[in-house]
């Protein structure tokens, strides 16, 4: 049915406060979108109104909500049943971590540069953000409450956490709280940063008085359900309702059939879809799709397509001939000779050399990687694990400096990022094999089961060299390097450095895609400063990885490379 606005005053969507209207109808801005407490309305019209009047790319919630089916009956077309489970912690009931955090801590939000640093986590997880300008200015508001998690040695921002405060918003009669917004760095080694975040809030509103501290989590999220559980919160039946708008339309639609695609793959038919370009899925297991618009189509492999032709696919695929390729067009590569079956040969390398890396001639996602040998019973055993991958293994200089991804698209450079191996932080009680586990879980949680660190013969070397074995308790605060190579699919965390990248390994990458004459790769670089004119390439990847390098736009240069109709009036 038709929903008309109601005599009563409707809250003005754009106010930073409720319109308390003595504790009726309220509503509070939370810069994402606005937060309805259900409970204080009379009037189930005025919440249908209310959802319907939803600002362009914000996200409003209706919470406790008497009568949600009813709501939902005056406007189903535009009103879902958001699919969330409802937990409340009985704060009287709450008791606080009987061990401290380490390697960070959790304080208020203080500074403006919290708060961008605050916008910066939650764009780089794709969720709304409430704007710097926001936070920072209703930092005071005493309804609302930030909490940030600083990590110790840095001083950036690892997680943040909203606050309301019902019984200052609305003199709530249940004397409630609710916890929002909840968002931690994926990529941080430290555990425990989220659990630290929902537990500070938690004694925040215990403190003032409060009766209860409720949040909503969506029903498949095994892993924060989890630790709710653990913190004492119980299931209560509390709905909420949503807009159904382009952010929100996952949950209320099924599935396109695309998502069945790993998250490379999906990234890149998201963006087709967004532009009104058709999709197939060929072969969802390996990743094969294919985007048709205006009488032509493109098969792609994730981000590897008809336009990279056999010749430059096989200059990738093979390392020796990419160092080869480089090496003729003098871009600087770092020594390399095969793995002999002659013991000799092999020592002679390593000796000349002191540390050196062991790589499959083929393979990818770091597979049969070691990295930093230096001694000949290491290079024994890495060289047969990468046989393991290929029969045909290279040994390599090793060579110190930042792990850098430089990724070419139409002979442009579109994204740089840093890629830090996989590192654990000890609490003193955890053993290391299972720190590692834990990271691994999460990494695998923040990358839709792409990243995980492998407790593999090259993850115990690492370990080794650090001074432990995998079964040690690793000392509270210490942190160690569990493998050597950086790569996103063995735990590696990547960081965006492409505003401060300098010239000279901008027109590196280019000049060595043109060499190898692809049009979508991504360089593996190592450097002693971004910012500088040192380098190695040692890695050219034909299907380079698009996702985790928000904010930039590799998804929409690939689509503009594909179908360059769509540019204007999707990109500019």
């Amino acid at each position: 049915m038709a929903i008309h606005r109601p005599t009563s005053q409707i809250p003005n969507q754009d106010s930073p406060y409720t319109e308390r209207l003595a504790g009726k109808n309220v509503v509070l801005n939370c810069g994402w979108g606005r937060l309805l407490f259900g409970q204080t309305f009379d009037n189930n019209e005025e919440i249908a109104q209310i959802l319907c009047e939803e600002s362009q790319g914000k996200r409003d919630i209706a919470f406790y909500l008497r009568d949600p089916h009813v709501v939902i009956s005056l406007a189903p077309q535009e009103i879902f049943l958001d699919p969330s489970h409802t937990y409340r912690l009985w704060l009287d009931r709450y008791r606080s971590a009987e061990h401290t955090t380490t390697g960070f801590h959790t304080r208020l939000l203080s500074s403006r540069e919290d708060a961008e640093e605050i916008q910066e986590l939650y764009l780089k997880h794709q969720m709304i953000p409430p704007g710097a300008n926001f936070m920072w200015e209703h930092r005071d508001h005493p309804e609302m409450t930030y909490l940030v998690a600083i990590e110790a040695e840095t001083d950036r921002i690892l997680g943040a956490v909203l606050g309301i405060d019902h019984y200052e918003l609305f003199a709530d009669l249940e004397n409630g709280s609710s916890l929002w917004a909840l968002v931690v760095d994926p990529q941080a080694p430290h555990p425990g940063i989220g659990e630290a975040l929902v537990r500070e809030l938690a004694e925040h509103f215990k403190a003032c008085g409060r009766a209860f501290m409720d949040l909503s989590v969506m029903h498949d999220n095994k892993q924060a359900i989890r630790l709710y559980e653990k913190l004492g919160f119980h299931r209560v039946v509390v709905f909420a309702l949503k807009h159904k708008n382009p952010f929100n339309e996952p949950l209320f639609i099924a599935p396109p059939p695309e998502d069945v695609l790993n998250p490379y793959a999906r990234i890149i038919v998201k963006e087709a879809r967004r532009r009104g370009i058709g999709i197939e899925v060929l072969d969802a297991e390996h990743g094969y799709f294919e985007l048709s618009l205006g009488g032509r189509s493109v098969v792609c492999r994730e981000s590897l397509t008809e336009f990279t032709t056999a010749i430059a696919m096989s200059r990738c695929d093979n390392k020796a001939v990419t160092h080869q390729v480089l090496d003729n067009v003098g871009v600087r590569v770092p020594a390399q000779q095969w793995a002999s079956k002659n013991d000799e040969d092999n020592i002679k390398f390593l000796q000349q050399y002191e540390r050196i890396v062991i790589k499959p001639v083929r393979g990818e996602q770091g597979l049969g990687i070691s990295v930093d040998i230096r001694t000949v019973q290491d290079m024994d055993n890495a060289i047969h694990m990468a046989r393991k991958i290929d029969e045909n293994v290279l040994l390599e200089e090793y060579v110190t400096g930042e792990d850098l991804r430089i990724v070419v698209i139409d002979f442009q450079v579109v994204a740089a990022a840093v890629r830090k191996p996989p590192q654990i932080v000890g609490n003193g009680k955890d053993k290391i094999q299972d720190l590692i586990n834990k990271q691994s879980r999460r990494r695998s949680a923040a990358t839709g089961g792409e990243s995980h660190i492998p407790l593999d013969q090259e993850t115990e070397r690492c370990v080794r060299e650090a001074g432990y074995t995998m079964q040690d308790v690793l000392p509270e605060s210490e942190e160690i390097v569990v493998r050597k190579t950086a790569n996103l699919h063995t735990g590696g965390t990547i960081h965006d450095v492409t505003e401060t990248l300098s010239d000279t390994l901008c027109q590196v990458a280019v000049k060595a895609a043109q060499a190898i004459n692809i049009p979508v790769v991504g360089f593996d670089f190592l450097v002693p400063d971004i910012t500088g004119k040192e380098y190695v390439i040692i890695e050219a990847n034909e299907r380079p990885g698009l996702a985790n390098h928000e904010p930039q736009p590799t998804v929409e240069r690939f689509i503009d490379l594909l179908f360059p109709q769509t540019v204007s009036s999707t990109t500019l």
